[in-house]
């Protein structure tokens, strides 16, 4: 057996060798008819085409906005991740992208409030939900939040 004899073990359809001559069934047109747009090469209307009639797409108004382009995404971190620190340390962004609990930074950190935390520390975060920091402080850590950076703030300094 050589490497050009492989074959897949599921038979495949066999390739339509177009314009290879008359007696092939296939020669000639290569199966596209006569003359028109969908016999040339490439051609075919786009499937949202109407015939020149207004289309659909600009007969319904436009609805709604989008400010998809302003969202923050926030990198989240569980109170049992917070366990695997030692009693007493300071969590910081930095500390968790180090340690790899955090792979990628995006707009900032937020912890929530799954699982439980065993041990007093102090969190710094962009953002951190009520139960999580009713978790923290009840076992007498201390929940500090970061000021989220917005494109108003970047702009402002860039002056």
């Amino acid at each position: 057996m050589k490497l050009n004899e492989l074959m897949p073990s599921v038979p495949r359809k066999a390739r339509k060798r177009v314009g290879r001559g008359e007696s092939s069934g296939l020669g000639k047109t290569s199966g596209k008819g006569s003359n028109g747009q969908k016999s040339r090469a490439g051609g075919g209307v786009k499937p949202y085409f109407e015939g020149g009639q207004m289309p659909i797409y600009r007969r319904v108004p436009k609805r709604g906005f989008s400010n998809a382009l302003f969202k923050k995404e926030y990198a989240i971190i569980t109170l049992d991740l917070l366990n695997r620190f030692e009693d007493g340390a300071e969590v910081t962004p930095e500390i968790l992208f180090e340690t790899g609990l955090v792979r990628k930074m995006m707009d900032g950190i937020k912890v929530l409030g799954n699982g439980t935390l065993d041990k007093k520390l102090t969190v710094k975060a962009h953002k951190v939900s009520a139960s999580a920091k009713a978790a923290i402080e009840a076992k007498g850590g201390v929940v500090e939040i970061i000021e989220v950076k917005t494109f108003a703030d970047v702009a402002k300094n860039n002056k």
